[in-house]
């Protein structure tokens, strides 16, 4: 019963990684880039969060992005997400990988 009780309360004993990793994702190729939605789950809710990857010179580069919005469902932030990895790609263009870092946040 108590085992009940806490699955239903998200009591679940499991590791803090396990409750912010969602099950679900989504990669869409844009402009010579890839997309990566990698929503965190937090609570009953869903974080938006993910990476554009682009092949520079044979080493692949991450930008990632986390947005303070939350959505309950997980399709809609998965398609959220992939819309802002647009955002970011057109808005920055050339630049977003112009720097030498192979990896960091936008």
């Amino acid at each position: 019963m108590a085992s009940f009780l806490s699955k239903l309360f998200g009591f679940s004993g499991g590791s803090k990684e396990d409750a912010n990793a969602s099950g679900g994702g989504k990669t869409e190729a844009y402009a010579d880039c890839m997309i990566r939605a990698t929503p965190k789950r937090e609570g009953t809710q869903f974080r938006l969060a993910g990476s554009v990857e682009k092949d520079v010179d044979g080493v692949t580069r991450v930008r990632t992005f986390i947005r303070a919005d939350l959505f309950s469902s997980e399709q809609d932030v998965i398609e959220a997400t992939l819309r802002k990895g647009r955002q970011i790609i057109d808005q920055n263009g050339p630049s977003l990988f112009a720097d030498e870092a192979v990896s960091r946040q936008v």
